[in-house]
């Protein structure tokens, strides 16, 4: 019996918590360049040698390699921003801005697509606008630790995500090959990360104690991209990302769980959290 895509979403959020999670933990003592790398290695390396013990690789629709290799090509951009996002603001801070992505795609279906907007997507938009205003707002009293423009970095993961995914959908629609397409964004990803290094002033910073944490994260990464076009292959966008979505809520918990020690989760970012959620749920279900 086939797994539903709402099981696999919701695998995939929790994958994606574990990426936020331990990241956070590693960049202790390193950088989001350098976990960006791990990951990048992890997934190409990882997948490709799934492909090569399931038969190698299957025929394909040229248009859906096309589609998936202009998704790669953004994949490490969404992943530097994740990263850096996690660095600069925190797991729980940056997550729930990061899963803001399903709230792009309906944004783009209204503007471009000339899609009407209901009162559950208008109510949606005002929420997560709610929560994001909620996350990042601190009061004058407090330590300034972060920037308001250091939020952009998940957001910008945010915009992209919510463009990749029904291109995701639209390739494999065309060639369901969701084991290969997902080694394919590997490798496409890692060569434009590396061909993007020598121009990048960050240093890479191999740390021993940083090591075990980002290849945590470049597993739970690439679990999380292969469970998420493995569900978009059987499932819509609108099922699929707002279920993605919810990985803010496994964050939060494992940020008290496990991180207790580098951040502190407030009642105001808690609510924030709840709110985008909520918003984005909203915003997914009226498109």
């Amino acid at each position: 019996m086939a797994i539903p895509a709402q099981v696999i979403a919701l695998c995939a959020s929790l994958s994606y918590a574990c990426v936020l999670v331990t990241s956070r933990r590693g960049m202790q003592y390193s950088t989001p360049k350098t976990v960006t790398l791990i990951s990048l290695i992890v997934h190409t390396v990882s997948l490709w040698t799934a492909v090569f013990f399931t038969g190698g690789i299957p025929p394909v629709d040229t248009v859906a390699v096309y589609v998936f290799v202009a998704a790669g090509m953004l994949q490490p951009i969404i992943r530097l921003c994740t990263y850096t996002g996690v660095h600069r603001v925190g797991a729980s801070r940056s997550g729930p801005i990061r899963s803001t992505h399903p709230m792009f795609g309906v944004f783009v279906a209204i503007t471009v697509l000339g899609e009407s907007a209901t009162v559950l997507v208008l109510a949606g938009v005002v929420s997560v606008v709610c929560g994001i205003v909620l996350i990042t707002w601190k009061p004058a009293a407090e330590v300034r630790s972060f920037r308001w423009w250091e939020f952009l970095f998940p957001l910008t993961a945010a915009l992209l995500a919510g463009i990749v995914h029904p291109m995701r959908r639209y390739a494999l629609a065309i060639s369901h090959e969701p084991l290969f397409f997902a080694a394919l964004v590997g490798i496409v990803s890692l060569t434009c990360f590396l061909a993007y290094m020598p121009l990048s002033r960050e240093p890479l910073v191999w740390h021993r104690r940083a090591m075990l944490p980002f290849i945590a994260a470049g597993a739970a990464e690439t679990c999380g991209i292969l469970l998420v076009i493995t569900a978009l292959g059987v499932g819509s966008v609108v099922t699929v990302s707002p279920l993605v979505g919810i990985s803010p809520l496994w964050v939060l918990l494992g940020t008290v769980i496990f991180l207790k020690d580098l951040e502190q989760v407030s009642l105001r970012t808690a609510v924030g959290a709840i709110c985008v959620i909520a918003g984005t749920a909203a915003i997914s279900l009226g498109g």
